[in-house]
């Protein structure tokens, strides 16, 4: 399914596990993580949640492109999981606190993954980029909205335009991360996070997380107006020719021919 998951104590440990494919999100591992989250918001004994991706190469490379260029994704709507977001996660509010052990790239899709985690901690070597521009998508898994949120406008738009990477000391020394570790210190250092959150009263650390980030309990989703306006702008983009060009050409590894429509 693209997921392992394991509860060590009160702690459940979700990897997407795709490492052939850059841990990239299709659409069994987009449903696995969903059912994840839910299992974390319904299960009493978790606590706390730690997600990252198997290998040291990448937490994930995002949206699978060649899922996308070759239509693998759901085309009937899942009146369940369709609420919760890309990869069943971004918009998908818990109130159980979730720490992102970052184990190397997080890019488009995979950043947004991060962004709606509570804690980050970062491998040395990790990276993280939202690159949709750069193949005629757009960053509609809530990172567009994040980052402007979480960053001075002018570095947010830097990032969001250009589709840049930035390093791990970068997004550290930025806010966007909490820790910066080696990377055999990754996991342990995450879990070691999750557990000092975990020791602490399960009841005043939800309501905590709700009422920092304005989470009502027993709705899907926050952020309802930026959550409105990126879909109705995602949809428009993902009809047009310049979506399916991307798509296209990252599957034949060649640069895209941009045709504004």
């Amino acid at each position: 399914m693209g997921v392992i998951t394991e509860l060590s104590g009160h702690t459940l440990l979700v990897t997407i596990d795709r490492p052939e494919a850059r841990n990239a999100i299709d659409q069994d591992t987009w449903d696995a993580l969903g059912d994840a989250w839910r299992r974390a918001e319904t299960d009493p004994d978790v606590r706390a949640v730690v997600v990252t991706g198997t290998g040291d190469r990448a937490f994930s490379a995002g949206a699978d492109l060649r899922a996308i260029a070759e239509g693998g994704y759901r085309t009937e709507p899942d009146p369940v999981r369709d609420p919760w977001g890309f990869a069943g996660v971004t918009s998908h509010d818990i109130s159980v606190p979730v720490v992102a052990a970052v184990n190397g790239l997080a890019l488009g899709g995979g950043w947004e993954i991060v962004l709606a985690c509570d804690l980050v901690v970062a491998a040395e070597h990790a990276e993280f980029a939202l690159p949709e521009v750069q193949r005629g998508l757009v960053a509609g898994g809530g990172g567009a909205f994040r980052i402007a949120e979480q960053l001075p406008r002018p570095l947010a738009m830097q990032l969001l335009l250009t589709g840049e990477r930035i390093s791990a000391t970068r997004a550290r020394d930025l806010g966007l991360v909490n820790q910066v570790v080696a990377a055999e210190r990754l996991l342990p250092e995450a879990l070691a996070l999750a557990e000092r959150i975990a020791r602490n009263a399960p009841l005043a650390v939800q309501a905590t997380k709700r009422i920092a980030r304005s989470i009502t309990r027993g709705t899907a989703v926050a952020d309802t107006e930026h959550w409105m306006r990126s879909g109705t702008e995602v949809t428009r983009v993902m009809r047009s020719e310049d979506a399916r060009e991307g798509a296209r050409a990252f599957v034949e590894n060649r640069e895209p021919v941009w045709r504004a429509r």
